[in-house]
């Protein structure tokens, strides 16, 4: 197989350029904000810096879709004030005008952010909450000018609010990161904020500092009188390890005022055994007929973000995910599965039953830029299972699964540009039970990036990869006995910013 690299450059079309996650045009992205549902269009704001493809002075940037999978750029939303730069928060829709910036009754939509500076005469990070709201369904924003609402002199991390309103007791509730525990406060009218509680002393992981918090609702099992809470944290960049940022959730109750983690206070639930879906947060006010919780990370690591081998722009979004919760021996697991609408670009499938594998492994010819594969492998005798996807001929990405450490990983050593930092080359890892001696995979593969889901969604890997060659071939293998792959799809994906792809 030869390699077809060929360095692109218009807009869109850019080498490594994702041809179905979202991507600004141009210049830097990192955390989703103000995620929310308003009149048949999905906002995504995020943290945006339009003079530069690193991280710098930040601005929310704008983004509409009414199918969660074409994007709409718009123009900026928030630009820095006299009150400092606009980092992560979240936006609501106000339908009770409760805090009377509108004149109909039924409201709009307001955006709480973290206003961030430093401290008069001295060089001390100040984070303060602010507020904005918008008359045109977000399209131009005013600022409050009782800015900021919400400070604390004694925290010094004191950011990334995500609002929601909490029927049962008719306030708006925030939960704040707050270094290294998650704040909660209360509102009438998301102006006037008061204590309400704090968690995560000793709950959870502690290996870097506590951001872009989240907390929503979970029918257990699709059970409606069964309801759980779950809250998202994301862990900054720790040197001394390996994976760099990631995000953690924990699953409790929650009565307006204080969450109660369900599990052990050293148990440690990852949301994605990857190393690219970090600060990820999920939308507000999505329709109550719709039901679904849904969710959408940065698709990046603090580690080597600044570094990754883009040019005229950096940063990308995961897919958006439906998350539902299951019960387990052990307690509760989230699960997350790409949204429905991804039907809107499959194309034509190509279907394969019944392989037998051995160690002489099986071949398939895919030739896809971008696809979606799907499989289900009886292990039998086998004690491992491996799918390699060839990018080139010196390229590919690995997946293996070890049936005697019960480990799923996701090797990236050789799957394409990986010079850029010493930290990106790796294995990624998680434990995986086999259902009825089952292995059941969906994976996503874009131009630059590898989402993998594990037994239907209650594991994902989430990787970014740089392959030159864009013509793929999967081989499949096992070794110390035979397995049966019982049905393999291979599905074309279409680009959703180039015409006829």
């Amino acid at each position: 197989m030869t390699n077809n690299y060929q360095e692109k450059t218009s807009l869109y079309s850019e080498t490594y350029r994702p041809q179905y996650h979202f991507s600004p045009k141009e210049k830097w992205l990192n955390d989703p904000n103000g995620m929310v549902f308003f009149e048949g269009e999905y906002h995504l704001f995020f943290q945006y810096h339009p003079h530069g493809t690193t991280w710098g002075p930040m601005h929310w940037g704008h983004a509409v879709s009414r199918d969660l999978i074409h994007w709409e750029e718009l123009s900026i939303a928030l630009h820095p004030d006299e009150h400092g730069a606009i980092f992560s928060g979240s936006a609501v829709v106000d339908w009770k005008n409760t805090s009377g910036f509108f004149k109909e009754e039924k409201g709009g939509l307001v955006a709480i952010y973290t206003s961030a500076d430093t401290y008069p005469d001295s060089n001390r990070p100040r984070q303060r909450q602010s507020l904005a709201y918008s008359y045109d369904h977000g399209r131009t924003w005013e600022t409050y000018e009782g800015n900021p609402v919400l400070s604390d002199e004694d925290i010094t991390d004191f950011r990334d609010p995500k609002v929601f309103w909490h029927e049962e007791s008719e306030r708006w509730v925030m939960v704040l990161a707050t270094g290294q525990t998650i704040t909660i406060y209360t509102s009438p009218n998301l102006i006037d904020w008061e204590f309400a509680s704090e968690f995560g002393q000793d709950e959870g992981s502690h290996s870097g500092v506590w951001e872009c918090p989240d907390l929503f609702p979970l029918m257990v099992d699709g059970n409606p009188d069964h309801v759980k809470w779950v809250m998202l944290v994301s862990i900054g960049d720790n040197p001394g390890l390996k994976e760099g940022s990631r995000t953690q959730y924990f699953v409790g109750n929650f009565d307006g005022k204080a969450f109660i983690n369900h599990h052990n206070g050293d148990a440690i639930l990852w949301l994605d055994h990857g190393r690219d879906n970090y600060a990820g947060v999920s939308w507000s006010d999505i329709p109550e007929k719709d039901g679904r919780r849904i969710y959408l990370g940065w698709m990046n690591n603090w580690r080597y973000a600044n570094q990754v081998p883009t040019k005229t722009w950096r940063g990308a979004m995961t897919l958006p995910r439906e998350m539902t919760l299951i019960s387990m021996p052990y307690g509760f697991q989230l699960i997350q599965k790409p949204v429905s609408e991804i039907n809107r670009i499959r194309r034509e499938s190509q279907v394969l039953k019944e392989i037998v594998l051995t160690e002489e492994g099986y071949s398939i010819d895919v030739n896809h830029e971008f696809m979606e594969v799907n499989l289900s492998v009886t292990l039998e005798e086998a004690k491992e299972f491996r799918l390699a996807i060839h990018h080139s001929s010196d390229e590919k990405t690995s997946i293996r699964y070890d049936r005697i450490t019960h480990k799923l990983t996701v090797d990236r050593t050789q799957s394409g540009e990986n010079g850029f930092s010493d930290s990106f080359p790796g294995i990624s890892e998680c434990p995986v039970e086999l259902i009825d001696d089952r292995l059941i995979l969906q994976l996503f593969l874009d131009a630059s990036s590898l989402e993998l889901f594990a037994q239907g969604g209650r594991r994902a890997l989430t990787n970014l990869i740089f392959p030159r060659g864009t013509n793929h071939t999967l081989s499949l293998t096992a070794l110390g006995g035979g397995a049966n792959v019982e049905e393999i799809s291979v599905t074309e994906l279409s680009s959703i910013w180039r015409k006829g792809v």
